[in-house]
């Protein structure tokens, strides 16, 4: 039998193409290049002779966990409390007003511009206000966080609950279903990649909106923290501190992916 007569072998490049990588060694791989990066700062610093104050070895900064002086804990809760409380209030509050912006088109033609007119102001600028009303505190902090995740939740879920088929509303109508029917079978569903989208964008304004509001007015958190050694030159305790909000905005994120995870199939997903 020749070539011609049958089936010619597969070649490589007619092969299928390989499926993406175990999740499992892609977390490895990210895993790995974080460790490489800690060595390779560890090793700069030792090799450089650089001075402390101006960049601290890896080591160096753990070592400032065992200072007392520093309420590694409590700085740290008073700030994932402001990250975490500001963040959930901007999803229902983000939610909900989308809600209410696509179920009337009045009140979106009224009240949704005056909304992208404040999101415009800087927060920063907003500081010597949050304290002339509100003082300082956890509470303002959370405030601020909020406003900075509340409008990218929303402008995503309204393009999501937009974003659903006409065909399919018909269908539901001409069922008769009722309003939490189609909100609850229809849109919600369809809406979930881009909320999640903008969840994931939140994450990142939170972590920023509750360091913001520590500088501005805080006498807790890991941002005061950070004024306060910073004045004496410990950048170490600097630089931990950095790594302790950091981790907090990373587990926020891997929260978000996780409940991604749950409610959305990988091909639905927005990326």
């Amino acid at each position: 039998m020749t070539a011609s007569d049958g089936a010619s072998p597969p070649t490589a490049s007619s092969a299928p193409l390989s499926g993406e990588r175990p999740a499992w060694q892609r977390w490895a791989v990210v895993v790995a290049v974080h460790v490489a990066a800690v060595l390779l700062w560890e090793f700069a610093v030792r090799a450089f002779q650089i001075q402390p104050f101006v960049l601290p070895a890896p080591s160096k900064v753990l070592a400032t966990l065992a200072n007392p002086q520093h309420a590694w804990l409590m700085n740290t809760g008073v700030t994932a409390l402001e990250v975490f409380g500001g963040y959930v209030l901007g999803l229902v509050l983000g939610i909900l007003c989308a809600l209410l912006f696509v179920t009337s088109r009045r009140l979106m033609l009224v009240a949704f511009p005056l909304l992208v007119t404040l999101n415009m102001i800087p927060k920063v600028a907003m500081g010597p206000l949050v304290i002339v009303w509100f003082s300082y505190g956890i509470g303002p902090n959370i405030l601020i966080t909020f406003s900075l995740c509340f409008f990218p939740i929303l402008l995503t879920t309204i393009r999501g609950l937009n974003e659903t088929e006409p065909e399919l509303l018909d269908l539901v109508r001409a069922l008769r279903g009722s309003r939490w029917q189609l909100f609850r079978y229809i849109q919600l569903p369809g809406s979930l990649p881009y909320v999640f989208s903008g969840m994931k964008v939140a994450t990142i304004l939170a972590v920023a909106g509750a360091v913001v509001g520590e500088f501005i007015a805080s006498e807790r958190g890991l941002g005061y923290l950070m004024i306060q050694v910073q004045a004496s030159l410990d950048t170490p305790a600097v630089f931990m501190a950095v790594l302790l909000i950091t981790g907090l905005g990373v587990l926020l994120y891997l929260l978000v992916l996780l409940l991604e995870r749950l409610f959305i199939t990988q091909d639905a997903r927005i990326q």
